[in-house]
């Protein structure tokens, strides 16, 4: 009996923590709509009003987590519904320049900054790999509020995303060697590879793969055929990216981009996806500001230090993703460079290991934990106000039509 009720007590506690996290993300992005901004500002913020470091309603917990990684799948799975693989292909040159700038220029600056600062070559390599991360999840969710997905600089930031996360992967998989004292340099290259295959493999065969199969899946007797599949794909591919140690969101976004053709004409399948994103996506930025401890920053050498990281990892992010893009023209470089500086979980994940590891101290984790946070806030608002001024087709539908009113 008292096994019962302590579960039961386990369960209200877990319901009333998603409660908290929903209902706070939808006000919040309400009255950030309401002020003409992008309401994924206001979700983010959400969670630093509710976690920890304000009203405590709320703490980070192992399943909150797993909450926030399934949003964050399935908002990268209905960018790809909209993104056809020849867009992407179109602009492989491009992504490539970006990616590969966007990747060199923020670890450099990084690393010399930590250094000046008087961290060891460890530390100062940390600093650089937290500052390579983008978090393509905010841009895309922003971009899709505004119906740009199909702009030429939104499908070179959603490729040179896809390049950043290998070649980050490489980095930190290079700096997490060295600070343990050896390098296998046979495992990075091989995962590089295996990456690199599954992408192409994924990205380019999977939609012809998957054209082809269409008339017998729309031909399946379950009802809603094409999202039962397109959520098998989803998960499965999340897991082989996993599996290979990729990020699960660009599985999730190769599953989305693969289907994105055989579903063009299936608005049905469309519109259960968006309703999945609408619930799962909330929690994913939640967390984001969760994880944000501001009672870190009493001492003010850490404030310091948290702002000249920040401003580091906005400046250099611009820089080598806009020089990576300037032939697209001055204006779309600059929006391509906005849009790669959200960092969001990613380098979030990456101070947590450096921390783990003990090569960075409490000071450079709360530094790159307030740079994760701010530049996942301070780049929406640019991203919008640098965006092209259009709309998307009305008889269309687009992850716009529903994440513009969800937040």
């Amino acid at each position: 009996m008292l096994l019962f009720f302590a579960t039961n007590h386990e369960h209200a506690g877990l319901l009333f923590a998603l409660f908290a996290i929903l209902v706070t993300a939808k006000i919040m992005a309400e009255v950030f709509e309401r002020m003409n901004q992008p309401a994924v500002v206001g979700e983010i913020l959400a969670g630093v009003i509710i976690g920890p470091s304000v009203l405590g309603i709320v703490q980070p917990s192992e399943i909150i987590d797993v909450f926030a990684e399934i949003g964050v799948i399935f908002l990268l799975f209905n960018v790809g519904l909209d993104v056809k693989p020849k867009s992407i292909l179109s602009v492989g040159s491009k992504a490539v320049m970006v990616g590969v700038l966007g990747i060199f220029v923020p670890f450099v600056a990084g690393y010399w900054v930590a250094w000046l600062w008087g961290g060891s070559s460890i530390e100062a390599m940390f600093i650089g790999a937290a500052l390579v991360a983008t978090s393509v999840g905010i841009t895309a969710r922003v971009l899709g509020s505004l119906g740009l997905l199909n702009e030429s600089t939104s499908r070179v930031i959603l490729g040179a995303a896809v390049i950043d996360d290998i070649l980050g992967l490489m980095i930190l998989s290079v700096v997490s060697s060295v600070s343990q004292g050896s390098i296998n340099y046979y495992a990075i290259i091989g995962t590089v590879i295996t990456a690199v295959i599954f992408v192409i493999v994924v990205g380019a065969v999977g939609a012809k793969i998957f054209n082809w199969l269409a008339p017998a899946i729309r031909n399946l007797k379950i009802s809603s055929p094409f999202f039962k599949f397109g959520l098998i794909l989803c998960l499965g591919l999340s897991f082989v990216a996993l599996y290979i140690e990729v990020a699960a969101i660009i599985g999730a976004f190769l599953a989305g981009m693969a289907l994105s053709e055989a579903t063009e004409d299936n608005p049905k399948m469309r519109q259960l996806s968006h309703g999945v994103m609408e619930f799962t996506v909330p929690f994913f930025l939640v967390y984001i500001g969760m994880q944000l401890d501001i009672t870190l920053f009493a001492d003010l050498e850490v404030i310091t230090y948290a702002l000249v990281i920040t401003g580091v990892a906005i400046v250099s992010k611009m820089l080598g993703c806009g020089i990576g893009a300037i032939n697209m023209g001055f204006k779309n470089a600059a929006r391509v460079g906005i849009g790669m500086v959200p960092r969001g979980e990613v380098g979030i994940v990456v101070a947590q290991i450096g921390l783990g590891l003990a090569a960075i101290n409490d000071r450079e984790f709360a530094a790159v934990l307030f740079m994760a946070v701010a530049t996942t806030l301070i780049a929406p608002p640019f991203i919008k106000l640098l965006a092209p001024k259009r709309r998307p087709p009305e008889d269309d539908i687009h992850i716009s039509d529903v994440v513009t009113r969800i937040g």
